[in-house]
């Protein structure tokens, strides 16, 4: 029609330009002319609102007065401003919003505010229409912290039976039991007052800090009730206590603050997972010692009684003698028995020091090797409620193609037990938010965590299940992934890389290595889930412009991309008014012109003569491929490969394995680089162990500082690679990886295992200052001290117990941790009780010997 009238497509954007303005036509009579009476605002019709008033644009007038206007040429609508991009809801087309959480905003807070602010808008939607909240990342965050709520409640029941199996007394029991809120409601204020929030890593903090709160009330109070034991009143057996525990609590407070501070000046991710733990843990443990040593000592003076005094023994004292008063007997019977074998085995290995110490050495050797077994990993993958899938097509498939997948993609997902909803975006690709016709994103959401208790309706088995049938859908590559376990560090979980050609090498020598890089890697069993989204044979047209021709024939080259642009693109015009907003004004030739490449041809334009020529006069047209996007990483031409560990590996021997063909494969000029979640990986490097490093230095200067000797520290941190070797062993027979939650447990056993050293070292220093030999000294403190020592940690072991076997959101994550803590801790007791005594013994000795060459040699001077 256009072309029959004599009109090219610039002509109908010059129509628009010209009769489509924003006019401020002033006023009749304004100032500065004072003497007129009225003053008449001056409207006009200059910017237009509606489909019938663009219909009206006269374009052209012709030579006999005929108007021809826009509606006689073109089709106005009202429309979308894109169409590379489409959203569906269970298989309906249905409009996404996406909401972004800002930095620093509470995620809780921003769900309940939109919640309420959607609620507020449906009053006045039409009735046919509704929303849905198709995906909220705070179910997950919700799901969690109430799991972590219920861990904690576990532990501290846990812990109560355990403080009661030793004390065997509600008035002895109650001592410790009230550390526990006092300590809590006291980090609960500091937190607040630090800024931290309520959250995953600081209620972590909390599930420990439950067991090494106690452990200073029940130092305090078992040691009160040995001196009641001895015949000294209430009274006097806590002032006698005190004297002798003061300075270990001390030891121990120092120690384990000394452990955690340092974790919390870690940069990157990692520090953030450490930071709010560690100081949480470090908080809980100073208002702890400050407990044991002001309130724990006082009620032990008001609530202990006589042992001998058993005629005014309470109604509740005298209830729990009945009921409990037999096993006790023989848990104490069993207890005495194990405590003089226990003195005995102390004794022998002593003697027989230098074997141990052999052995030990052999242990730190199998403390190395068990890190070196073990895979390395960073944070867990989660199942965090949903799961993502990829759609990619062949290139050149149209949208409508890929909308058709993946309504299949979406039917078969709703099918499937465990799944609730599916959202799908065909047009979308998973490198960011790049539209492309070929691909497109589905995020499956699945039930709640309570109606998938069943292990086959976890996220990775359903995650499984869907990727086998998806294989069956033919059109392209389909796979379905779970989400990154940190949010924001990419679009699915695994590893992502960029290969870069920095050399200017070419498209073709990158398509060459990436296809070299994946079929290795198809071929290597620690890696699955390939996929390298860079393609070359993506269909094009060239144009070619006989531009000699062009311009004999009197035909601008301007007005010649001008037309390619208007017909088979669109250009922007300018604006219009409609529902109190401004929207865009876009010019295209209809849909039935520009669907064949011979249409290319058929468009015209106009020569400096004013006849119509059409393109095909001067333009050839020819089929090609080439890449359907180019990525720029860094500011260089660059593809991305990106994959996930095999079932049976670590994310660790994952990256490993494809860093390794990548390097093997790479030609010189190109170089690369790790994004998403393991580039922060890759930047934490060794941060851990030199924090780790620089914790165990803190702790042996303030040993050093009290005991006032370089050489006693060491026989209070020498046990700590046991607790090492005990929660790497655990991780290797449950089949875990050495992630950062695993370190964080490695930072907490230091810290408890040199507690567990102190109480024998530190009464066997006092007894040695009271004349005893060291030998003698240690076997005394073994044999005082065993109580206690296995009343902490069998506590704190009990407090760590619900996270091994914990459940539901974020279970994976407290599984890491918690196996780590629980195994390191059993072992380092074991091994604690046994080499402590040795290494006191023989760093005493070692000290004795070179005090005597000294004096030795001051007496010869």
């Amino acid at each position: 029609k256009i072309a029959n009238r004599g009109l090219t497509a610039s002509d109908i954007v010059t129509a628009l330009r010209e009769q489509n303005v924003q006019v401020a036509a002033g006023s009749v009579g304004q100032q500065p002319e004072a003497s007129a009476a009225f003053q008449m605002t001056i409207n006009t019709l200059g910017r237009l609102t509606s489909e019938e008033q663009f219909g009206e644009i006269v374009v052209k007038i012709g030579a006999d007065g005929e108007v021809t206007r826009l509606r006689d040429v073109a089709r106005v609508t009202l429309g979308a401003d894109a169409y590379t991009l489409r959203s569906l809801l269970n298989g309906e087309a249905a409009p996404a919003l996406q909401i972004i959480q800002s930095p620093g905003a509470n995620a809780i807070d921003v769900s309940n505010a939109i919640r309420g602010k959607m609620d507020e808008l449906q009053q006045n939607f039409p009735q046919d229409i509704e929303y849905r909240i198709a995906y909220d990342p705070t179910v997950f965050v919700r799901a969690s912290l109430q799991s972590v709520a219920i861990t904690l409640l576990e532990a501290l029941v846990l812990v109560v039976l355990v403080v009661v199996l030793f004390l065997q007394t509600w008035r002895a029991s109650i001592i410790p039991l009230v550390a526990v809120p006092v300590s809590l409601v006291g980090t609960f204020a500091l937190m607040h007052l630090f800024g931290f929030s309520l959250n995953t890593l600081s209620l972590f903090g909390l599930v420990l800090s439950i067991g090494i709160v106690v452990d200073d009330a029940i130092v305090v109070v078992e040691n009160v009730e040995r001196h009641i034991s001895q015949g000294k009143s209430p009274g006097e057996a806590a002032k006698k206590a005190m004297d002798e525990v003061t300075g270990p609590i001390l030891s121990i407070t120092s120690v384990l603050t000394a452990v955690f501070i340092p974790s919390a000046f870690l940069a990157g991710l990692q520090g953030e997972f450490y930071r709010q733990f560690a100081l949480t843990i470090a908080i809980s443990t100073i208002l702890s010692a400050i407990n044991s040593l002001t309130l724990s000592p006082a009620l032990a003076a008001i609530l202990l009684r006589p042992h001998h005094d058993t005629a005014k023994a309470d109604w509740l004292t005298r209830l729990m003698g009945t009921v409990t008063g037999g096993f006790f007997h023989r848990f104490n019977r069993f207890f005495d028995s194990a405590s003089n074998r226990y003195v005995s085995a102390v004794r022998r290995a002593v003697r027989g020091s230098v074997i141990v110490m052999v052995l030990y050495a052999g242990f730190v050797g199998l403390t190395w090797l068990g890190f070196h077994q073990v895979p390395n990993g960073f944070v867990p993958a989660q199942d965090k409620y949903y799961l993502v899938g990829i759609a990619q097509l062949p290139s050149g498939a149209s949208l409508d193609r890929t909308e058709a997948v993946v309504k299949q993609m979406s039917a078969i997902a709703l099918a499937e037990p465990g799944v609730e909803s599916v959202v799908v975006f065909p047009g979308l690709s998973v490198n960011g938010p790049v539209n492309v016709p070929n691909s497109a994103l589905m995020f499956a959401m699945l039930k709640p965590f309570d109606e998938r208790e069943d292990p086959s309706l976890s996220a990775n088995a359903i995650a499984g299940k869907l990727m086998h049938k998806f294989s069956h859908i033919p059109d392209g590559f389909i796979g379905i992934f779970p989400p990154p376990p940190v949010p924001g560090l990419g679009a699915t979980g695994g590893f992502k890389l960029q290969i870069e050609d920095r050399a200017e090498l070419g498209f073709e020598a990158m398509t060459k290595v990436q296809s070299e890089i994946m079929s290795k890697a198809m071929h290597t069993p620690e890696l699955a889930n390939m996929l390298a989204s860079f393609q070359t044979n993506a269909p094009q047209l060239q144009v070619d412009i006989d531009r000699v021709k062009a311009k004999s024939m009197g035909v601008s080259l301007t007005d010649i991309f001008e037309t390619l642009q208007i017909n088979l693109g669109s250009l922007y015009v300018n604006d219009f008014n409609r529902f109190g907003r401004t929207w865009r004004v876009m010019a295209q030739a209809d849909a039935p012109f520009r669907m064949q490449q011979e249409d290319i041809g058929l468009l015209k334009v106009r020569n400096a003569k004013g006849e119509m020529i059409p393109l095909s006069a001067f333009v050839t047209i020819m089929r090609q491929s080439g890449p359907d996007r180019i990525i720029h990483y860094n500011g260089f031409p660059s593809v991305d490969i990106s994959g996930g560990p095999a079932p049976g590996f670590s994310s660790g021997q994952a990256t490993d394995a494809i860093e390794k063909i990548v390097r093997e494969t790479l030609p010189e000029g190109m170089v690369f680089e790790w994004t998403d979640l393991v580039y922060q990986e890759k930047q934490a490097g060794n941060s851990a162990l030199a924090i780790f490093a620089l914790a165990v230095l803190l702790a042996f200067l303030i040993l050093a500082a009290q005991y006032n000797s370089w050489s006693l520290p060491f026989a209070v941190l020498l046990i700590a690679p046991m607790s090492l070797l005990s929660a790497i062993v655990g991780v290797w027979v449950s089949g875990g990886d050495n992630n950062i939650f695993t370190q964080i447990g490695f930072v907490v056993l230091v810290g408890l295992a040199a507690k567990n050293a102190i109480l024998i070292v530190e009464f066997a220093r006092a007894k040695e200052h009271d004349g005893a030999d060291p030998l003698t000294a240690v076997l005394e403190a073994s044999r005082l001290r065993l109580r206690p020592i296995l009343m902490t940690s069998f506590a704190f072991i009990a407090g760590v117990v619900p996270l091994v076997l914990a459940t539901g959101a974020g279970a994976e994550m407290r599984h890491a941790m918690g196996i780590a803590v629980f195994a390191g801790m059993l072992g380092v007791t074991l091994f604690g009780l046994l080499l402590t005594p040795v290494f006191y013994v023989v760093v005493r000795r070692m000290a004795l010997k070179r005090e005597n060459r000294v004096d030795s040699h001051d007496q010869q001077a």
